[in-house]
């Protein structure tokens, strides 16, 4: 199937959908979190067994979408798997695409067809078809099974199936910066004062991956604006543009100066934009639907995966239990920054964060840069009790966020951020 471009559908489309967290539509599936501790860390690095070398004009590849091209977490997983056909030559019938497959049974049919049709890989992109999917796996394990944003690959003693993820947290950190240098803007100019410095961010669910990104996206924000606070509220669905307009306007009611979002669609910033509030949006450019509002969006680049796990089956080489990987890699950015609406200097700061990203020398999630009820993450973690969990994670001075395993395990709501999850 030949696709459309992305930037073609996002044109097109007046209600686009963004990335969500690739949780179940329903809800009904919950990330691992904190609860995927390092008892499995040897198995989370470990390597799969290799296969047969193959050729570029021999290989053939499934994928399966729960959306169509006109749904931005689909459009975005499409682009990358177009990246990965013109990166290694792979002709139009050599991958085999299924659309709009729920997460229930329907992904064990389409899965398996696919193993008949002699699909050498298949992917699967949200998080409701995992167990499907590994039901398949185990059944052909000369087969190699990649699925984006679960947990279960490295307890389930299968070779060939494996977790894919990236570290879009980092894109959400140099996003957070960008707003945080607008509210300065802001505060300089006197539309605001320091102390109404106050962020709201449309959530989906209160799960890790959720939690990992707004938490980064506010230590973003404080690392340049460190009077802000944060207030964020559910809409309890991944896609739904009245409810996330709704919330929107919710937290612009409650004094929120500025938004962002781990949303499906364009009702936040369209409601923003309407309120004349700056907003930072997930994974596509918002200036169509925000156009002087609008900052930048979080941005992720699936082609960087679906290019090495493909080129990893034609070299026979193993793969990764778990993969991730960010701003070193390429495989999470920044929208182009609306120049019409960023702060002064922005272009600048982005640049020396994202370099030190990419260079290591950055920690997202540096616990010398948040507490949890007035304490260090270390100091609560001692005391035991709910935070003992992640005694695992912390070390070096930050937690070790999406190296224990590729999923978001980060979950702690920290000081600074209020929340509605009930």
């Amino acid at each position: 199937m030949k696709k459309k471009l992305l930037s073609t559908v996002l044109a097109a489309a007046t209600c686009v959908s963004m990335l969500a967290g690739c949780g179940s539509s329903d809800g009904a599936g919950t990330d691992k979190g904190a609860d995927n501790t390092a008892e499995n860390t040897a198995e989370n690095t470990a390597e799969a067994e290799g296969g047969e070398a193959l050729s570029a004009s021999d290989i053939k590849i499934g994928v399966i979408y729960i959306g169509d091209e006109n749904e931005g977490y689909t459009a975005a997983h499409m682009e990358g798997i177009d990246q990965m056909q013109a990166a290694l030559g792979i002709s139009d019938d050599q991958i085999i695409e299924k659309t709009l497959v729920p997460e229930d049974e329907s992904c064990t049919d389409a899965a398996e067809d696919m193993v008949d049709q002699g699909c050498n890989i298949i992917f699967a992109t949200s998080f409701g078809h995992e167990s499907y999917l590994m039901q398949v796996a185990a059944e052909y394990p000369e087969i190699q099974f990649c699925h984006a944003t679960g947990y279960q690959a490295a307890s389930s003693g299968l070779s060939n199936f494996h977790n894919y993820f990236d570290n879009i947290y980092e894109a959400r950190y140099v996003s957070g910066v960008v707003a945080g240098l607008k509210l300065n803007e802001m505060i300089a100019d006197g539309k605001i004062t320091e102390d109404a410095a106050k962020v709201g961010y449309v959530g989906a669910y209160p799960y890790a991956e959720v939690v990992s990104g707004f938490t980064s996206f506010y230590l973003g924000v404080t690392s340049v604006c460190p009077s802000a606070t944060m207030e964020v509220q559910y809409t309890n669905s991944w896609a739904d543009m009245t409810a996330e307009g709704e919330v929107a306007t919710s937290l612009i009611a409650d004094g929120c100066v500025l938004m962002s979002q781990h949303a499906d669609t364009t009702g936040a910033p369209t409601a923003c934009e309407s309120a004349g509030v700056p907003c930072v949006g997930y994974n596509v450019d918002m200036t169509t639907v925000a156009p002087t509002c609008a900052l930048t969006s979080a941005t992720n680049n699936w082609g960087v995966y679906y290019t090495y796990a493909v080129q990893a089956v034609l070299n026979g080489e193993a793969m990764p239990t778990d993969w991730t990987a960010g701003y070193n890699d390429g495989a999470v950015a920044i929208t182009a920054l609306n120049d019409t609406a960023v702060a002064e200097g922005t272009a600048d700061k982005v640049a020396e964060v994202e370099k030190a990203l990419a260079d290591g020398t950055l920690h997202v999630f540096d616990t010398s840069k948040f507490t949890v009820g007035g304490k260090s993450l270390e100091d609560a973690i001692a005391e035991g009790g709910d935070y003992a969990k992640y005694a695992d994670y912390v070390s070096d001075g930050y937690f070790h966020e999406s190296e224990l395993a590729s999923a978001p395990a980060f979950d702690i709501i920290i000081d600074g951020i209020t929340s509605n999850a009930k």
